[in-house]
């Protein structure tokens, strides 16, 4: 399962060079349901998507990169390129109530649940747009995450801000 929250951004972090970065490029072949490939730096995958915003299955496949080359001439609407900083969550905050039930009672420390931001800047014909995602292992959690200060909007129930909508869009 993926378990992600979006959010638009208001500011990037000042020391964004920083972290690690990956350079990302991905086509869908199909949307309804999302089949995806995608190379990031030098590795490539075929991913399957069900349905679903906040949480959905996700399954991923190895390609090689003639497999990824050949399908990407058959991807339909826009590629879409963008650099993807991922950003460790020092002091990750949630709703007093989930911070009661479940991290008072299992002992966790929030510190050690090792959330990271995965923050996408994208390139043309979508530049300026900039969307930080975050994974959770579980749907309460999700719900629970106070998001950052320099995050401007959740848009997780956007579907206008998900890649495979987003491949289809015309500029």
């Amino acid at each position: 399962m993926e378990i992600e929250r979006k959010f638009t951004v208001k500011e990037l972090p000042a020391n964004l060079e920083s972290y690690p970065c990956h350079i990302i490029e991905q086509a869908y072949l199909n949307t309804d349901p999302v089949v995806r490939i995608r190379r990031q730096d030098d590795e490539y995958y075929m991913t399957y998507k069900g349905k679903g915003l906040l949480a959905r299955e996700e399954y991923n496949l190895p390609l090689n990169e003639q497999s990824y080359y050949h399908l990407r001439g058959k991807a339909d609407g826009n590629v879409i390129s963008k650099k993807r900083y991922v950003i460790p969550i020092e002091h990750p905050e949630f709703n007093a109530t989930y911070q009661s039930e479940h991290l008072s009672v299992s002992g966790k420390s929030v510190d050690s649940l090792g959330l990271c931001v995965e923050l996408d800047i994208f390139e043309a014909p979508f530049a300026p747009l900039i969307i930080a995602e975050v994974e959770f292992p579980d749907k309460e959690m999700a719900e629970a995450f106070l998001m950052l200060d320099w995050f401007s909007q959740d848009v997780t129930n956007d579907p206008a801000f998900h890649n495979s909508n987003l491949s289809r869009k015309v500029f």
